[in-house]
């Protein structure tokens, strides 16, 4: 077992019981729950939308490398310059380059889970810049000293009462502030850093190939604010985000919406292709787009999971997952929790390192129900399981478990052996790691052979 497998089974067993977590995470995931229904009504028909939509990125992978360079011919027509990243240490190393050239000490990024990916934050403090999360969600996050929670709700485990905790203790406010006077302390604040910053980060929900550009999506204004501001714009984006064309937009923002949050279209929608022009009187004077593969074209050369690389990031299969609400977003220790983060995790990172997450799932198939583009999750957990175990994974005892297991299955006078209180003891006891982290398994009295025959003895 590796030691990120015995973190996550510590870090679940610690988050499973506490009952104030649940009562936070039903509570927001019960208002999301709540609102989505409404958003899915600008739908003539949900699953039609959802299938074009999946029709479409799937053939923006299938094209991958003639879109991405149609994207950076046109981006650099408007000069913008393209980076392009195969680690997430060539990423940082080439944000750093252009931060020691624009002399930078303030950096102001929105909400990026891609900026997590590479520990952004971390690298540009051990380098001396100062760098501020300015989505509320992740600037409570920061404050606090932790990452992300959730794709979409970087703060989903924090009740009103936490973060007006949190604003007394680092930034001195009255303990019993209400959550309009804690956003207008965080806005305060924030307003100064984009005025300070030499550059601003921003992800981006979608790369459009056909006019080289990219689209943000948010609902504070911060990423608009993070790229306007300062001279220079820095874009961290995966290379999977592409989309064919400009005109998909009218597809993909109210699906993102609806998914994501519930609206039918967030408050702010920009398409950003370039620095400012010589007839503008705004925006960035340099605009890099770093592309990062960091493992994505490990899934993009296996064709099963290849699928995987659909994903809008909408966050709607966390909020779906049962295993997901139990033991929350940083049991998983990884950038992408849940069952997207399950899925993409150990083919970014190493399967040998993560193959766990893919057993960290009930397989009852609702992240693959609710997901904006489709993608069979359940089915991609179980083809990680399945590549896992062909790759010589599997311990001693799970492989002689499963080959015990399969010898019993194909015969039938075994499987009737000891039914009721002996195959009970005796499952119990000897599959240990089975029942060590679940409930004991426990057998009808008769298989359904036996009923059978009973039902039709003539």
């Amino acid at each position: 077992m590796s030691e990120n497998s015995n973190l996550f089974l510590q870090k679940s067993a610690l988050k499973a019981p506490d009952l104030d977590h649940r009562k936070k995470i039903n509570f927001n995931i019960g208002r999301y729950n709540a609102v989505v229904p409404v958003g899915k009504t600008q739908f003539a028909d949900e699953h039609l939308a959802r299938e074009r939509a999946k029709n479409t990125k799937w053939r923006a992978i299938e094209n991958l490398d003639q879109n991405l360079e149609t994207f950076e011919k046109n981006f650099t027509a408007r000069g913008g310059k393209v980076i392009w990243a195969e680690t997430a240490d060539e990423a940082m190393a080439e944000i750093l380059k252009i931060c020691e050239a624009k002399k930078c000490k303030t950096l102001v990024k929105s909400k990026s889970m891609v900026t997590e990916e590479i520990h952004l934050n971390d690298n540009l403090e051990k380098n001396g810049i100062d760098s501020i999360e300015t989505d509320l969600g992740e600037y409570i996050q920061q404050l606090d000293g932790e990452t992300a929670y959730h794709i979409v709700t970087p703060a989903m485990h924090k009740s009103k009462e936490d973060v007006a905790k949190l604003f007394h203790e680092k930034l001195g406010t009255s303990i019993d502030l209400t959550p309009e006077q804690l956003t207008l302390k965080a806005r305060e604040i924030l307003r100064e850093k984009y005025v300070e910053a030499e550059v601003g980060v921003t992800g981006a929900n979608f790369i459009l190939c056909d006019i080289g550009a990219i689209a943000v999506t948010e609902n504070e204004g911060n990423g608009r604010l993070s790229c306007a501001f300062p001279k220079t714009h820095i874009v961290v984006v995966g290379i999977e985000k592409v989309i064919p064309s400009i005109t998909d937009l009218a597809l993909f923002w109210p699906l993102l919406s609806t998914f994501g949050t519930g609206q039918k279209i967030t408050v702010y929608n920009s398409i950003i292709a370039g620095p400012k022009q010589p007839n503008e009187t705004d925006g960035p004077e340099d605009m890099y787009v770093i592309l990062l593969d960091n493992g994505r074209t490990n899934i993009l050369q296996n064709p099963k999971q290849r699928e995987s690389l659909y994903c809008i990031r909408c966050g709607a299969c966390l909020n779906a997952c049962p295993v997901y609400k139990n033991i929350g977003g940083f049991s998983y220790g990884t950038t992408y929790s849940g069952p997207i983060g399950s899925v993409i995790t150990p083919n970014l990172q190493g399967m040998e390192d993560f193959k766990h997450l893919s057993h960290a799932s009930s397989l009852c198939g609702n992240c693959t129900e609710v997901c904006a583009v489709k993608i069979n999750l359940h089915e991609l957990l179980l083809e990680n399981r399945k590549e896992a175990a062909e790759e010589g994974m599997a311990s001693f005892g799970e492989k002689a478990a499963w080959k015990l297991w399969k010898f019993a299955s194909l015969h039938r006078n075994m499987m009737n052996m000891g039914n009721g209180p002996l195959k009970n003891t005796f499952v119990n006891n000897i599959f240990t790691d089975w029942t060590k982290h679940r409930g004991d398994l426990k057998f009808s009295q008769k298989t359904f052979n036996e009923l059978w025959k009973e039902q039709h003895k003539n």
